[in-house]
């Protein structure tokens, strides 16, 4: 994973840029569910920034659900979404939807594109 980490000077936040590289990899499968990603610090290292930066990264990916740590072992992708009733589980795809839509509009993204990249991702093997 470290070798495919790329960082640019684009105005966009170095942790921002980290964290999206991270969460595409898990989309793409490169990264697959309780695969444990590198040491914070050996991402650090590899990328010479600061570590704090990859604590930011790392530490709202955790928040996000996506990433789980072990205190003296590391952080692992997380195993399976949390269980919950469908009313809330529902919900919670319905406000992702809204911010993943925001981010695309931001980008340039259309809608259209994106539901179509994301049907071709629901349909490609595992």
């Amino acid at each position: 994973m470290l070798n495919d980490l790329r960082l640019q000077d684009n105005g966009i936040p170095i942790y921002v840029q980290l964290r999206d590289q991270i969460l595409a990899a898990i989309g793409r499968g490169s990264l697959a569910r309780g695969a444990q990603l590198p040491t914070m610090r050996q991402v650090a290292v590899a990328l010479s920034i600061d570590l704090n930066t990859v604590q930011r990264a790392y530490a709202e990916l955790e928040r996000e659900g996506v990433l789980t740590t072990v205190r003296g072992r590391g952080s692992f992708v997380a195993d399976a979404a949390r269980t919950q009733p469908a009313r809330t589980r529902r919900k919670e795809t319905q406000e992702f939807a809204f911010r993943i839509a925001a981010q695309a509009q931001a980008q340039g993204i259309a809608l259209d594109d994106l539901a179509a990249a994301l049907i071709e991702l629901a349909k490609a093997p595992p």
